[in-house]
Order: structure tokens, then sequence, then C-alpha cells
């Protein structure tokens, strides 16, 4: 008996660890098959695709082989991916190649790159530094709204966040002047912003 499915009988019998180990049989066969299509998403669409397997493992009729089966889900859940971006709802993949679709992607991808740098810089600063310019670019409080977490008054919060500001700008530099220069756009489009800029004397 092919090994999938004797596999596949267990798992429908509820043998959970059969099932673990039908899935651990195709999970690198899954996974390549979405990871130049969809850059960081693949892992979201593996599981995609064995949550679905899950659902309807009981419709499998043994038709094809078990992997092929699997290839079909995952071509359903890449199309239904694609489907889910903006100015895609409608997408003729009869004419559109994966690169125009990836290539429509990138921007977004790049930019969820370009966080992860971010952050990865931001925790690298000290701590209150850190919280600072989060809670100052992210959630947008003012220096007023800063004195007030901070316990201090607003002409020491603009000191404080201009040298802030100027550690993350040395980490990110660190890191590479792409990331310095396509991190997360509020952010580092207001690293020189003229309310900042002129360091005033710490109260």
């Amino acid at each position: 008996m092919d090994p999938d499915l004797a596999l596949l009988e267990r798992w429908r019998a509820g043998d959970q660890q059969a099932g673990q180990e039908l899935f651990a049989r195709h999970l690198a066969d899954i996974y390549r098959f979405f990871e130049h299509k969809v850059g960081g998403d693949a892992d979201e669409l593996v599981q995609g695709t064995f949550l679905a397997c899950i659902h309807a493992r009981d419709r499998f009729r043994a038709q094809s082989t078990f992997r092929t089966y699997l290839f079909a889900i995952a071509r359903h859940e890449l199309y239904a991916y694609y489907r889910r971006q903006p100015k895609h709802e409608h997408v003729d993949f009869e004419a559109t190649s994966i690169e125009q679709l990836a290539s429509s992607l990138g921007s977004r991808l790049d930019r969820a790159r370009r966080v992860d740098h971010l952050r990865a810089a931001l925790r690298q600063l000290p701590a209150e530094q850190q919280l600072l310019l989060e809670l100052h670019y992210w959630h947008d409080l003012d220096a007023a709204g800063l004195a007030e977490v901070f316990e201090t008054t607003s002409g020491n919060m603009r000191v404080r966040l201009l040298r802030a500001r100027r550690a993350l700008r040395e980490v990110m530099e660190k890191v590479g002047p792409e990331a310095l220069a396509g991190a997360e756009d509020r952010m580092t489009s207001s690293l020189s912003a003229p309310d900042l800029d002129a360091e005033t004397d710490e109260p």
C-alpha cells in the first residue's frame, strides 16, 4: 500500500501522529512551492495548505497521489493569496505571470523587511530611547504627551528625542545605508524633523 495512503487511513481513524508524519513527508516540497512566489509569506501559506487539508481530509478519494492532492490545495492557496492583494481581486491567472504578481508585492515585502531592520535597530538602543521613539513616531505622542509618560518637561523631551534619533541613526548606519534610507517611512522621514533639529539646553 502507498505509504501516504496508509498514513492517511490511520490519521482518519484518529491517529494524530500519523497525520503529523504524513505532513512531515511533504513539508519541504510544499514550502519550496511557495518559497520563491510569495517571499516571507511562505510559512503562512504552507500552514494554510495543511489546515485546508485537515478540513478536507475525508474528501480525498485516492484518485491521485496524496502529494498531488496537496499541490492542488497549495495552488488554490496561492491564487487566493494573490487575490487578497490590492487590485488583484479579479486577476486572470491564464494571462498574468507569477513575476508580474510577485513584483506588485515587492514594495510591501521590501517595506516589511525594512521595518524588521528598524525594529532590530531599536532593540539595540537603551530601553528609554526605544520607548521614547516608538511612542513618538508610532503612537503619535507629542513632546507634551511624552513629558507626562516620562515624568519630565516638554523641553527635556525634545532634547531626549533628538539624542535618541541620533543614536538610532548611528545604529542603522552600521546595519547598512539601505536600511537607513528605507526604514519605516514615518519614523525615518522624521529623523530630520525641523521641530527637533536644534538641540536646546536641558532644563
